[in-house]
C-alpha cells in the first residue's frame, strides 16, 4: 500500500511517501525549485517520491493532506471580519490565492496528479502530532507548539499504539510562535525563516530574568498561567490584520523602532533576543509539567515549527519530569507531509505500527555514473578514488589543514539540517574558521555559531548532555553545554556561551561520514568536525550535482568531494 502525503501553501512545501507503513522518500519542494521556504503545490517533490519508488500516480492508494482548508478559511475569515476596516488591505491581497487554489485544493490534486482516488484532509496539528506514529515509543506525552494551523496554535495529548489523542488546545491569536516570529520581525530578520537567528543572538544577551530590563518588559504582553496555558495581549500586536507584526505600542514597550535588516546589532537587540528566549522556554517547560502531570507519561514527543528552538530542546529533560525525547527531522510544516502519510496509514485505516524512522536521509541521490557524466559534460576536471578508504583519509587530510570540504554523498536530507549528506565540513580546532566561514562561504551574519558533529560513543567526554541521550541529536535538534576544558581546543564550534548544537554520528545511520570523523580524531586528537548546511544564505540546501558545483564556485568552498569525485576549486573555473 502506498500513501501520499502533500504539505503546501502556506510554508515549505514538501510531499512524502510511505508504503506499506514506512516512509520511503520524501523532500521540501524548496529543493528543486530552489525557492526558499516555497510554499507551492510541490508537484517536483511528489515526482521525485514517484520516480523513487519507480511507480505512478496509479499506484498510490490514498493521499493524505496535512490541515483542513475549509477550517483555515473559516478562520481566516472570522479574523479579517471581526477587525476590519483595519484588515482591508490584506483581505482583499490574500483572497485570490484562496478561491483560485486554497479552497479548491481537490480539484488541484485531481487535476495536477491526475489523481482519482480518495483523499484524507487532516487537522494541521494532528498532523504535527502524527510524528508520535514514526517515533520510538509505544506511548507518550505529544506537545504540538507553533504559528497557527487552522485555528490551533498550541496543544497537548497523548498517543497509543497507532491512535492519538489531543485534549487541549491553545487558539489563534495567542501563540507562542506568533510571538518569536513578532520580535524576529522588530529585530529586522525575516518572519517564518530566521527565528533560529533570534536564537543563536539570545546567547549574546543577558540570560538573567532579574537583571535583563526586556524580560520584564515582554512579560507585560503574555501571560502565562500555572497550566502552561497563556494570552498574549492583543494590542501589542497587528498580525491579525495587516501584513506586518509588532505595533506601535510594542516598539514604544521595547525603547525603539523596528530594526532595519542592515542596521547595527547592538546590546539592546541582544537583551531582547534573550528575553525572548527565556520567556518561550518558561511558557514551554509550564505547558511540559502540565502534560506529564496529566498524561503520567515519561516519554515526550514534541512537534510544530517551535519544535526547531534547540536551545530549549536541550533543556527540556533536565527541567521537566520527562525521562524521553524524540522530535521529528523536520518538526514544522514541512514535515506534516510525513504525518499526514502516517496518520493516514496508523489511526485512519487503522494498521498496526511497524517503522521508526531511525535517520532522515530520505531525498534524491545520484549515481557514479550520473555524477561523472556532469563533470564530462561540462569539461570538469577531477580525481576518483580507487575506493572509500581512499576518499576519507584525503578528505580528512583536506579538512585538519584547514580546507573548507563541500560534502555530498548519498541520498539528501529530509528537514532543514544538513546531516552528513549535504553539507560543509571544516577544522573545528582552527580558531578563525568559524569568522572564515561565515564571511567567505556563508555569506551571513558574524554571530551565527556553527554545529560540531560528533561520534555518538564520544559525546559524554564533550558535552554537558542528557543521559541516555535523546535520539533528537542525531537530527542536530538540541544545544547543550561544551565541557569547559575543550573550549580553546575546539574553538570554532563553541558558542559564545560555551554550547553546541551537536549532531551525533552512529556508524549504522552514515558509515562514510562516521569514518570520516574518526579519521579527523587520528590526526587532531578530536572525534569533531564543523558541519553546516550545503548552501548559502538565502538559498535552499544542494540538491543536484550542478548546485554543488556552482555553489562551490560562488564560494570560499576549497574542494567537493562528491560521490567517489574529488573537485578542486579553479579560479579560472565559471558556474554553469
Amino acid at each position: 500500500m502506498y500513501i501520499l502525503g502533500i504539505s503546501c501553501y502556506y510554508h515549505d512545501a514538501s510531499a512524502a511517501l510511505l508504503k506499506d507503513g514506512k516512509i520511503v522518500a520524501a523532500a521540501a519542494e524548496e529543493r528543486f525549485t530552489r525557492k526558499k521556504h516555497d510554499v507551492s503545490f510541490p508537484i517536483n517533490s511528489i515526482n521525485y517520491c514517484l520516480k523513487s519508488q519507480d511507480i505512478t500516480i496509479d499506484d498510490i492508494d490514498f493521499i493524505s493532506f496535512y490541515e483542513k482548508p475549509f477550517l483555515k478559511f473559516e478562520r481566516i475569515l472570522y479574523q479579517h471580519l471581526q477587525m476590519f476596516p483595519l484588515s482591508i488591505k490584506t483581505f482583499i491581497s490574500s483572497m485570490p490565492s484562496w478561491m483560485n487554489e486554497k479552497v479548491r485544493l481537490i480539484k488541484t490534486i485531481r487535476k495536477k496528479l491526475k489523481y482519482k482516488k480518495d483523499i484524507f484532509f487532516i487537522e494541521h496539528h494532528i498532523a504535527h502530532a502524527a510524528s508520535f506514529l514514526l517515533s520510538p515509543f509505544k506511548k507518550a506525552a505529544i506537545i504540538t507548539v507553533d504559528g497557527v494551523g487552522e485555528w490551533t496554535t498550541t496543544t497537548y495529548g497523548s498517543g497509543e499504539e497507532n491512535k492519538i489523542k489531543l485534549i487541549k488546545e491553545i487558539k489563534f491569536p495567542s501563540s507562542l510562535g506568533m510571538l518569536y516570529s513578532t520580535i524576529t520581525s522588530y529585530l529586522g530578520f525575516k518572519v517564518n525563516n530566521s527565528e533560529y537567528k533570534v536564537m543563536g543572538l539570545s546567547s549574546y544577551g543577558i540570560m538573567d530574568k532579574g537583571k535583563n530590563s526586556y524580560y520584564k518588559k515582554l512579560k507585560k504582553i503574555i501571560d502565562i498561567k500555572e497550566d502552561g496555558s497563556y494570552n498574549l495581549d492583543m494590542s501589542y500586536f497587528v498580525y491579525h490584520f495587516a501584513d506586518r507584526m509588532p505595533s506601535k505600542k510594542m516598539c514604544n514597550l521595547l525603547n525603539g523602532n523596528i530594526r532595519k535588516p542592515d542596521e547595527k546589532i547592538t546590546k539592546r537587540h541582544k537583551d531582547i533576543a534573550a528575553a525572548l528566549q527565556m520567556i518561550y522556554e518558561e511558557a514551554l517547560f509550564k505547558i511540559l509539567d502540565h502534560a506529564q502531570k496529566q498524561t503520567e507519561c515519561d516519554n515526550l514527543v514534541l512537534s510544530g515549527g517551535c519544535a526547531l528552538n534547540s536551545v530549549a530542546n536541550g533543556k527540556i529533560i533536565k527541567n521537566t519530569n520527562f525521562k524521553n525525547l524524540w522530535i521529528l527531522p523536520d518538526p514544522g510544516d514541512g514535515g506534516t507531509s510525513i504525518g499526514a502519510a502516517a496518520y493516514a496509514y496508523n489511526s485512519i485505516l487503522n494498521k498496526k505500527r511497524n517503522f521508526v524512522l531511525e535517520n532522515a536521509y530520505l531525498g534524491p541521490d545520484f549515481s557514479k555514473e550520473q555524477i561523472k557524466e556532469f563533470f564530462d559534460k561540462n569539461h570538469i576536471e577531477y580525481r576518483e578514488f580507487k575506493n572509500k578508504q581512499e576518499l576519507i583519509k584525503t578528505t580528512t587530510k583536506l579538512i585538519y589543514n584547514n580546507n573548507i570540504v563541500a560534502w555530498f554523498q548519498g541520498r539528501m536530507e529530509f528537514g532543514p539540517r544538513a546531516l552528513g549528506s549535504r553539507s560543509i565540513l571544516a577544522n573545528p580546532c582552527n580558531k578563525d574558521m568559524k569568522d572564515i566561514l561565515n564571511k567567505k562561504v556563508k555569506h551571513r551574519e558574524d554571530f551565527r555559531p556553527f554545529a560540531p558533529a560528533v561520534c555518538i560513543e564520544d559525546v559524554s567526554k564533550y558535552f554537558e548532555c542528557d543521559d541516555p541521550l535523546p535520539k533528537i541529536t542525531d537530527f542536530m535538534l538540541a544545544v547543550y553545554s561544551i565541557k569547559k576544558q575543550w573550549h580553546e581546543k575546539i574553538p570554532s564550534v563553541t558558542h559564545v556561551d560555551g554550547s553546541g548544537r551537536l549532531q551525533t554520528i552512529k556508524r549504522e545511520n552514515n558509515p562514510l561520514y562516521y569514518g570520516l570523523i574518526r579519521e579527523f580524531e587520528k590526526l587532531s586528537n578530536v572525534p569533531i568536525i564543523i558541519n553546516t548546511s550545503f548552501n548559502v544564505m538565502g538559498e535552499p540546501i544542494v540538491c543536484s550535482p550542478e548546485e554543488a558545483y556552482n555553489c562551490m564556485m560562488k564560494t570560499g568552498i576549497d574542494f567537493l568531494v562528491i560521490g567517489n569525485f574529488l573537485i578542486k576549486k579553479k579560479n579560472n573555473q565559471k558556474v554553469i
